[in-house]
């Protein structure tokens, strides 16, 4: 389903509305989802906090929010892909060595995307990423996912996204990623 606005609202049988969030504002909130979602420690939580509320300022950086009861159970976030910006420096050798550094060019990257445990399962992320990507002026996307075959790499699978490099390795993360790519819109069921 697209939403054609950003004001619009979508509900799913179980009461979780996808909407525009305001990350910078609720940074902390969201935090926590993605701290019981993907084991976080208060530091790492500390650490990331401010790279959120840095990566909201940059051009066409945007987030959406799942909520149940006006409580943030999942949330997405990217914005148009720059060759500049730290992920990018880290995955460009990797995609050069399977030829795909062009897709570090127009396109959105899906920079965080997590669900509280107890929602997932239910189409919440896969409502969260295709609706923030169904609105994205470039013609593909792309993402990084610990590179295991887990829930995750399953839905993005199924979304149409294809391993573009496999055994990324990110300083200070303890597992090797996959940098994963699709065109847009992303495929439905």
């Amino acid at each position: 389903m697209r939403l054609p606005g950003h004001d619009q609202r979508r509900r799913s049988d179980d009461d979780i509305v996808i909407g525009t969030l305001d990350l910078s504002a609720r940074v902390d909130e969201a935090l926590a989802v993605q701290a019981v979602a993907f084991g976080l420690g208060p530091d790492e939580v500390a650490v990331r906090r401010q790279i959120v509320v840095r990566h909201m300022t940059y051009p066409g950086a945007r987030a959406l929010g799942a909520t149940a009861g006006g409580r943030l159970v999942g949330f997405v976030y990217g914005m148009p892909n720059d060759r500049t910006h730290w992920w990018s420096t880290v995955v460009e050798p990797y995609l050069r060595s399977g030829g795909h550094t062009d897709w570090l060019d127009d396109s959105f990257v899906i920079t965080e995307l997590h669900v509280h445990p107890h929602h997932q399962n239910r189409g919440v992320g896969r409502s969260l990423i295709t609706t923030i990507t169904d609105s994205a002026a470039q013609p593909r996307s792309i993402l990084s996912a610990i590179d295991t075959d887990s829930p995750a790499r399953g839905l993005y699978h199924s979304l149409g996204y294809e391993d573009l490099a496999r055994r990324v390795l990110f300083p200070s993360a303890p597992k090797p990623y996959a940098v994963m790519g699709a065109p847009l819109p992303l495929r439905r069921r």
